[in-house]
């Protein structure tokens, strides 16, 4: 039998003088290979495509990381830092309420995290890295790329969640690489982990009958190399074939 068709969200990055649909090769090549998947990227062109097209042609959906924030008007504030990207916050948006409506798992990863809470009513806070209430959620500026994702924190399961009863325990160490997180959560969201400071790290829920779950950390990166990673990818495998 065929494998699932996974559905890849792009974002709108500039490759030299011109914009590009981009997603980095990290998450793509992490979910074929350890949820077992083919997968497709989605363009973020809502002047072009409706999620309405796109929903019945894949078996659920990723959405990923990525340097841009969610814009401030989605949750009901004004201003904050950029970069935006306004047409991934269209087309990620209503992908997940249009997979909802078809009742196909949506599995989310950093700015995927934020994304979907703020598609189903919640906000966003954007004070991770500088607040006397947190922990630093993000690496010092001055540091390279890989050692922006060597900046850790455990994080708290919760008891019979989807992810503590994946793992068979209490506690993960994950990197966290964020400016931005969970504000309020949205209703019918189910809070599946915890930093040390409270602030919501995972969620999960089954809107409409189908797998939701998201993490603000990034299981994407080095995950050949940690089992803990390969796990969250081994759920969107199992969502995927209906067996989650």
């Amino acid at each position: 039998m065929s494998r699932p068709v996974l559905g890849v969200i792009a974002c709108n990055r500039m490759v030299g003088n011109e914009v590009a649909q981009a997603v980095m090769n990290r998450y793509i090549r992490a979910a074929m290979t350890y949820a077992d998947v083919a997968a497709l990227i989605i363009p973020s062109l809502p002047d072009l495509m409706t999620a309405a097209e796109v929903a019945p042609r894949i078996d659920g959906i990723l959405l990923t990381g990525s340097p841009s924030n969610v814009a401030t008007r989605h949750y009901g504030e004004e201003g904050g830092d950029g970069p935006f990207d306004d047409g991934r916050d269209e087309i990620a948006m209503s992908m997940v309420d249009r997979m909802i409506d078809a009742r196909k798992p949506v599995f989310g990863i950093c700015r995927g995290f934020q994304e979907i809470n703020v598609a189903l009513g919640g906000t966003l806070r954007r004070d991770t890295s500088a607040s006397d209430t947190l922990i630093r959620h993000h690496a010092p500026d001055d540091v390279d790329f890989d050692a922006m994702f060597d900046h850790r924190h455990p994080v708290e399961l919760a008891d019979g969640g989807m992810l503590s009863n994946a793992y068979a325990k209490g506690a993960l160490d994950v990197n966290s690489v964020h400016f931005q997180g969970i504000g309020t959560l949205a209703d019918g969201l189910t809070v599946e982990a915890r930093a040390p400071d409270g602030l919501i790290e995972a969620y999960s829920a089954r809107p409409n009958g189908a797998p939701l779950l998201a993490v603000q950390w990034h299981p994407e990166w080095g995950t050949e190399n940690d089992a803990d990673s390969q796990t969250y990818f081994h759920l969107l495998g199992k969502a995927l074939r209906g067996n989650l």
